[in-house]
C-alpha cells in the first residue's frame, strides 16, 4: 500500500503537517522556547521585586538618621544620577541580596525626585 508515490505523499503530508503545527503553535498557540520562558520569568520576578521593594526603599530613605541633611544632599544631585546615589547608599539592596537592584533604585529615585519637585519651587 505505501510504496513509491503513496509513501512519498505520506512523508510530504506529515512534514507539511508538522511544520504547520509548529508555525501555528509558536505564533498563536503560546508556545515558547526554554530560553524565552526563562527570560520572561526573570523579567516578571524583577518587576515584582521593584513593585514590592520600591516603597520599602523610599521608607528606608525617609526614616534614616539625619534625614533633613540627606534630603538636601539628594536635591543637589542631578536627577539622572539619583539612582546611583540610592544604589551606593544601600537603599536599593533587597534583604538577602548582596548587590543593589537597578530597577528598585530607578523606581526609588524617581519617586524621591517627584517628592523633591513637589517641594521645590517651579521656577528653576
Amino acid at each position: 500500500m505505501f510504496k513509491g508515490e503513496s509513501l512519498m505523499r505520506l512523508a510530504q503530508g506529515a512534514s507539511v503537517g508538522a511544520i504547520a503545527t509548529m508555525i501555528i503553535g509558536f505564533n498563536w498557540g503560546g508556545w515558547v522556547l526554554g530560553k524565552t520562558a526563562e527570560n520572561d520569568a526573570a523579567l516578571r520576578v524583577n518587576t515584582a521585586l521593584v513593585q514590592a521593594y520600591g516603597p520599602v526603599c523610599i521608607e528606608r530613605f525617609k526614616h534614616q538618621p539625619n534625614v533633613e541633611a540627606k534630603w538636601v544632599e539628594l536635591t543637589k544631585i542631578d536627577a539622572w544620577r539619583r539612582d546611583v546615589y540610592i544604589k551606593e547608599s544601600g537603599f536599593a539592596t533587597p534583604p538577602g541580596s548582596t548587590s543593589p537592584n537597578s530597577g528598585v533604585a530607578d523606581a526609588c529615585a524617581e519617586a524621591l525626585s517627584k517628592v523633591i519637585s513637589m517641594q521645590t519651587p517651579a521656577a528653576k
